[in-house]
């Protein structure tokens, strides 16, 4: 059952983690029938992650689905080539996704290897020039434990980015570079979710919840009053949530 934390984000706790990944699939599902139904294509941005991996690989086996009609962005990607073994991009297409029938014209990769600064500023153009106003009808996204998502880390120049959709951003801990969508390009999306499953997110996932808005985790910053943020968790990661039902 789905449930509402606050004005701007509802939630869903599944009892183990296999029957969070099926709600995920469903939810999945069913935002791209309504997208379909209602504008005539459902534009996605893909997140990286084992979460995502296990979603993506029900998902490619999926016949109902009108697969010509989905279009697929990146909420983020590590600044590596394709073919590497961290891209998301990489990720993705063998999850099964590469033999489906999906016109090569609805595929946008991020490009991070090479001039990053540039590709990120190229990657925002594409999105003013092929999405309406409202951007993406789902943005996909992970839930670090140390409260990042996206590729938003804490204390790094991107989440100060106003007036930009994607931004190459630097993290000194880890002495490289990520391309990622920004606060403003996630929240002014249709819809978002934050996928967070099991024990080693179970202490960071209340203290983004509990916290203010402009608090030091990125990811309580995701969702609005009017694109509402859906978390989705399994029983371990929501442990230690006070009154979940």
């Amino acid at each position: 059952m789905l449930k509402n934390w606050d004005d701007r984000r509802d939630f869903y706790i599944g009892k183990d983690t296999k029957e969070a990944i099926d709600f995920a699939v469903e939810h999945w599902i069913h935002s791209a029938a309504r997208a379909i139904q209602q504008r005539g294509r459902f534009v996605v941005a893909l997140s990286g992650g084992s979460t995502p991996r296990a979603i993506y690989q029900i998902l490619s086996k999926n016949k109902e689905i009108d697969w010509g009609k989905v279009w697929f962005f990146f909420s983020d990607e590590r600044a590596v080539p394709p073919e590497h073994p961290d891209s998301n991009y990489k990720m993705w297409l063998e999850s099964g996704f590469k033999y489906l029938p999906i016109p090569s014209s609805h595929i946008f990769r991020m490009e991070g290897e090479s001039e990053i600064e540039k590709h990120a500023k190229d990657y925002e153009k594409i999105i003013e020039n092929t999405l309406d106003k409202h951007l993406f009808d789902l943005v996909m996204l992970g839930l670090g434990e140390d409260g990042h998502t996206a590729s938003l880390f804490p204390k790094t120049k991107a989440l100060e980015a106003k007036g930009s959709l994607v931004v190459a951003n630097y993290l000194p801990e880890k002495n490289t570079w990520r391309m990622s969508f920004t606060f403003d390009c996630i929240n002014n999306s249709r819809a978002s979710v934050i996928y967070a499953l099991g024990k080693t997110k179970q202490m960071i996932v209340p203290q983004v919840l509990d916290a203010a808005i402009d608090s030091p985790f990125p990811a309580s910053r995701i969702g609005t009053t009017t694109s509402k943020c859906l978390w989705i968790l399994d029983k371990d990661a929501a442990q230690l949530i006070e009154n979940p039902e």
